[in-house]
């Protein structure tokens, strides 16, 4: 079975958390501090970005197989790239996709980066969440698939476990778990890794901490690696599980890699929320997501 509702849900989620987070890099960081941090937000529109456009990719080929095909997918990603490559894309990602857009094999381009160690940075955590709401209910099976979709670009092992933990976490997401069971939950589906270490770390943090502090713990993406981004989102989602609006505000405060953690939270709570709540506005002013997602 698969939950195909959920796993919309989910991608509208990121990609209203990517676009919202993109807005951030545009103004004062200490001005999500204040009262005023609505009247900050540029009226739109707010574009999205790599993390959701991947993440189509990644959904459109579970629509079209039902599981991850690593071939399949690698050939979207480059196909997405060279339609739109101006969508904040990772350094590296620029070269993976290009070569791969040019014939050459996905594995050994993925394997080669980085002096033979593979990219260990947090693309593959980012465009996930749809793929965990789309198994839900199967841990099994989202394990699996989420980290055949992490090594089509990025082979470290710690970019595969925090692709792991955020499908983890949506997955869970979607089958109600509380907040306050989710990252335990999350940890016992994580392969030993630094992602597994901070999750263990973001865990023992008080519910209804500073995100600031937490940020300074765990990270928040600043590094644009998975163990400094992945623990700290999933953190955020926990927090306000059942409240899109105010885990995007909560994700957002600690400031990193904004886009990115905000778009791991809207995927992973929106995958339970969908985007009830959301301010109009927000709406109005996300890109919109290409028409197909409406279709069976």
């Amino acid at each position: 079975m698969v939950n195909r509702t959920a796993a919309v849900a989910a991608m509208r989620g990121l990609a209203l958390g990517d676009a919202f987070g993109e807005t951030w890099f545009f103004h004062p960081a200490e001005v999500l501090e204040t009262a005023l941090a609505e009247r900050w937000l540029k009226a739109g529109p707010w574009p999205w970005t790599d993390d959701t456009a991947m993440a189509l990719s990644l959904l459109k080929i579970l629509r079209r197989y039902g599981h991850v095909h690593q071939n399949a997918l690698a050939t979207a990603f480059a196909d997405a790239y060279a339609k739109d490559p101006n969508r904040s894309y990772g350094g590296s990602m620029h070269k993976v996709l290009r070569a791969i857009g040019d014939g050459q094999d996905w594995a050994a381009v993925t394997r080669g980066q980085f002096d033979g160690m593979g990219s260990w940075g947090n693309g593959a955590a980012m465009r996930v969440a749809p793929l965990g709401a789309w198994f839900a209910g199967d841990l099994d099976t989202v394990v699996t698939e989420a980290s055949r979709s992490a090594a089509v670009t990025h082979a470290h092992p710690e970019a595969v476990a925090g692709a792991v933990a955020v499908a983890v976490a949506a997955s869970l997401s979607v089958t109600g778990i509380p907040g306050g069971d989710l990252l335990a939950a999350v940890i016992e589906r994580v392969p030993d890794s630094e992602v597994r270490s901070r999750l263990r770390r973001a865990a023992r943090i008080t519910p209804g901490a500073d995100p600031r502090h937490v940020a300074g713990m765990i990270g928040c993406g600043r590094q644009i690696s998975a163990p400094d981004t992945v623990p700290y989102a999933i953190w955020c989602a926990a927090t306000d599980l059942d409240d899109l609006t105010a885990a995007l505000w909560t994700t957002a405060l600690a400031g990193g890699d904004i886009d990115t953690t905000c778009a791991i939270v809207g995927g992973i709570v929106g995958a339970r929320t969908g985007l009830t709540g959301v301010p109009a506005d927000w709406l109005e002013a996300c890109e919109p997501l290409p028409a197909w997602l409406d279709r069976g």
